[in-house]
């Protein structure tokens, strides 16, 4: 079957464009193709890298084949030298321990890799020669703007977290470590740097990295570690710039969901700051052994109606604490409840043990020593089904692999 089969109408009309115009003969594109014995030595020496996770059977494969091809060579017309960027491609019937590696669960999938590094945010946008162009731009623009003045630094945006080094020499380990940090976590932080005498004040023991939070009136954090250890300027970068409790929003709602695991998400008001921070608090307290088995999010009431009416809520109702499984939804009976201690932390456990579901299905659990449980026994809780599953990769974008089991 010929691939111009598979196109819809735009992809379908540049696709012929390019082949009347002679701008694309398959397999021209400057694609590196990936296996177990080049992988790691490619994407190490690649500045920027993005790969290309595809099947040949699959039909969205097939249709992004030539446009990635196509970008691959507008964007080695910009950034020639391949240690820059790089375009890759694996294919996963053929290299399945590479899909498995990455946990690839849909074709095709675009990863970012930086110095070997793979981002946690892939490319989801559009499926176009321009668009995956602009991607790799933005991704080559510096993420770290330089401080002229240490004024500069008290009108700096307490609405958004910044981490700001202030060092002797810009051609110096330390900052390169720092650039290294910043690429990776630039859509995390605000990233700022001083240099020479403008950061001279700031260096009395050596160049220095500090941590600005949210907040006008919140103190400074300063990293005390070694600044040519990668990996822990990292880590500490991560955990100051990447919050216990994300917002979950339609732009990041489908990489949120694809992480896998539940949600335990606060509703609320946007301007409702006061309720926010104390489900921050309750979480550090009393879930922080939990990241990774569950996602911490908080949601605007206002732009997430849809899944508070699945709950019979309303944005008056808010603050609202809600688990979605990708299965049902669950609602923590009272907002009131949620400094009571340990009881945030019983409603996540309930759902790993399974006791929310097996209500659902058999009325409260016979074992509850809960005063009153036995006149309500034989009434079963009703919760409706996922709503923000919605949000995961659609069928139409995407061939999906596999479903996951949830609670």
């Amino acid at each position: 079957m010929k691939l111009t089969s598979f196109l819809p109408a735009p992809e379908l009309h540049y696709f012929t464009i390019l082949l009347v115009t002679g701008l694309y003969t398959p397999g021209r594109g400057e694609i590196t193709s990936l296996d177990t014995g080049n992988i790691d030595d490619v994407l190490n020496n690649a500045g920027v890298a993005l790969v290309n996770f595809y099947a040949d059977w699959c039909r969205f494969s097939q249709m992004l084949h030539p446009i990635f091809e196509e970008a691959s060579n507008v964007v080695r017309e910009e950034y020639p030298d391949t240690s820059q960027v790089v375009f890759a491609r694996v294919d996963c019937d053929q290299h399945s321990d590479i899909a498995q590696r990455y946990r690839i669960s849909k074709y095709p999938t675009l990863k970012l890799f930086r110095n070997g590094m793979m981002m946690k945010r892939e490319y989801r946008g559009q499926r176009s020669v321009a668009a995956i162009a602009d991607f790799i731009r933005q991704q080559k623009v510096d993420p770290i703007k330089e401080v002229q003045s240490l004024e500069e630094i008290t009108t700096v945006d307490r609405s958004k977290r910044t981490i700001i080094g202030y060092f002797e020499q810009r051609d110096s380990e330390n900052y390169h470590t720092f650039e290294r940090v910043a690429n990776i976590l630039r859509d995390d932080c605000v990233f700022l740097a001083a240099f020479g005498d403008v950061s001279k004040p700031e260096r009395f023991s050596g160049d220095n990295v500090i941590y600005k939070p949210i907040g006008e009136t919140v103190p400074d954090m300063v990293y005390l570690g070694s600044l040519t250890n990668f990996d822990l300027i990292y880590a500490w970068t991560q955990d100051k710039c990447v919050p216990l409790v994300r917002e979950i929003t339609f732009e990041n709602g489908e990489e949120l969901t694809e992480e896998g695991i539940p949600f335990l998400i606060l509703f609320h008001m946007k301007e409702d700051t006061e309720s926010l921070e104390k489900f921050q608090q309750e979480v550090a307290r009393q879930l922080i052994s939990e990241k990774g088995s569950i996602n911490f999010l908080h949601a605007d009431c206002d732009k997430f109606r849809h899944p508070l009416l699945h709950i019979q809520k309303t944005p008056a109702d808010c603050p609202v604490i809600a688990i979605d499984s990708f299965r049902h939804m669950y609602v923590f009976p009272e907002f009131s409840d949620l400094s009571v201690p340990g009881k945030l932390r019983q409603f996540v456990l309930d759902l790993h043990s399974g006791k929310l579901h097996r209500e659902f299905h058999h009325g409260p659990d016979p074992t509850d020593s809960t005063p009153g449980q036995e006149e309500n026994r034989e009434v079963a809780s009703n919760p409706p089904e996922s709503s923000f599953q919605k949000l995961a990769p659609s069928e139409t974008r995407y061939t999906i692999l596999r479903d996951k089991d949830e609670l």
